[in-house]
């Protein structure tokens, strides 16, 4: 049998985060003090022509994988793993467009969180490529979720108000077979302290399991790029 050199063993492994839009996996990750990738930021833009429709010209499916670029994804997930740094782009939701690029870097951690509605979509990918430290879906109550979603969505103008509330409601409908499947692919359902347990026993698990830069306390380090947290350097606007 043979075994990986030192040299191509990764230095930092990912923990996927996935669940149903609004099941709080950004504000989970960011609570875990670990560095931050935002897989939402790997979006297809809204004139790609290989965007999946909606039925009776409902516009872009945005919650179908296909409206996501997972290979775009697994290059900056693999980048940081060997490199510790990735260029990744800056999406924005409302616009349906990439209005920059930022620098995410590691600072040394061995661990970092890749969050996204599409995590799962990845699992197997990283797994294979030794990459892969742990993969959670995160669920609650479908109301709770619906509710906080819309809130959230509206909040930060993603999209028109009508349009919210029809993807609500559908959202609302199908997210029990939305955790069914992201569970298929590989990710281990938990409502958020099992979670919690579960991220401090991958870190727990790495060498120099300690949070980056000697922090004590989750809230003292490095958290996501939308906290504008260390170690994220834009590069565009």
């Amino acid at each position: 049998m043979s075994f990986p050199s030192a040299a191509r063993r990764p230095a930092a492994r990912v923990l996927l985060l996935t669940g149903p839009s609004g099941s709080g996996k950004s504000s989970l990750a960011a609570r875990t003090g670990l560095p931050v990738l935002r897989l939402d930021d790997f979006y297809k833009e809204g004139t790609d022509p290989t965007l999946p429709q909606l039925p009776e010209g409902g516009g872009a499916d945005w919650d179908s994988p296909l409206s996501w670029d997972a290979d775009a994804a697994v290059a900056a997930v693999t980048a940081l793993c060997h490199k510790g740094r990735a260029a990744v782009p800056v999406y924005d939701i409302g616009a349906s467009a990439r209005t920059g690029a930022a620098d995410v870097t590691l600072d040394g951690a061995a661990l970092f969180v890749a969050e996204g509605i599409f995590a799962a979509e990845v699992i197997d990918r990283c797994r294979a490529a030794g990459l892969l430290a742990d993969a959670l879906c995160l669920r609650g109550r479908p109301t709770t979720t619906f509710r906080r979603r819309l809130l959230r969505d509206v909040r930060e103008s993603r999209k028109p108000v009508p349009y919210l509330i029809r993807r609500g409601l559908r959202l609302l409908r199908t997210e029990r077979s939305v955790v069914a499947r992201q569970t298929a692919l590989g990710a281990h359902p938990c409502a958020r302290p099992e979670a919690l347990d579960r991220i401090a026993a991958a870190r727990a698990a790495e060498p120099g399991g300690a949070l980056p830069g000697g922090a004590e306390s989750p809230a003292e380090a490095g958290a996501s790029r939308t906290g504008g947290g260390p170690g994220v350097t834009p590069v565009g606007s």
